[in-house]
């Protein structure tokens, strides 16, 4: 008998002192998933969001730069290339007079006005100056005649910034006469090369061209 009557009342002092316990967990549960707050996430996300926009930005400036930083070098570098591709020639008579030239009783500046090659534009038709655009080695030839008349040769002095190089000279008693010459120099950049052709000298040329003034660039320095 009083065994039956001890077994209810352990259950229910059993009962009794796991209750809070449970309460107790079910508070905790609920307290670690509390609702988000989605207005301060949602700023969160548009901060992070702005952040790697003003990245983005920065990166596409930076490419921007690079691309200009590298267009600048490649012109460069194209119109070294084109500074080292230099050749020109020319010849005296562009069409215009009888083909005669002199004599003067003064040096006189050639100008070569019919130009056949002129490569990397160094050599001005207008002023008959071939200017370096690069240090290097450069070669030049020039040619010139005239029918002899036993008063009159033909002679040309090969200038570079004003002082003699070579010259050349043919003097005939009849006929036509030539002579030419040729030389290999160092020029600097803004070096200039000219012909000059002496007093009381006279020369001929026409359309078959045989007074030329040619000139190239052998290796840059």
């Amino acid at each position: 008998m009083e065994t039956a009557v001890f077994f209810p009342l352990l259950l229910l002092v059993c009962s009794v002192s796991t209750d809070p316990v449970t309460k107790n967990a079910d508070y905790k549960l609920s307290y670690d998933h509390r609702p988000l707050n989605i207005p301060a996430v949602l700023r969160k996300m548009e901060a992070s969001l702005a952040a790697q926009k003003a990245e983005i930005r920065q990166l596409q400036k930076d490419n921007e730069a690079q691309a200009e930083k590298l267009k600048t070098e490649l012109d460069m570098l194209k119109q070294q290339l084109q500074a080292r591709q230099v050749a020109f020639s020319a010849a005296l008579y562009d069409g215009h007079g009888d083909g005669y030239f002199g004599p003067f009783n003064k040096q006189i500046h050639l100008v070569f006005k019919y130009v056949a090659t002129n490569i990397g534009q160094a050599y001005n038709p207008h002023t008959g100056v071939f200017t370096a655009p690069l240090r290097g080695a450069y070669h030049f030839e020039f040619h010139v005649g005239v029918h002899g008349d036993g008063k009159h040769p033909a002679t040309a002095f090969l200038m570079k910034n004003g002082d003699v190089s070579v010259s050349a000279y043919e003097l005939q008693t009849a006929y036509y006469g030539s002579a030419s010459n040729g030389v290999t120099l160092i020029l600097e950049v803004g070096d200039q090369m000219y012909l000059r052709m002496s007093a009381n000298s006279r020369l001929y040329d026409d359309r078959f061209h045989y007074c030329t003034f040619s000139g190239h660039m052998i290796f840059a320095m």
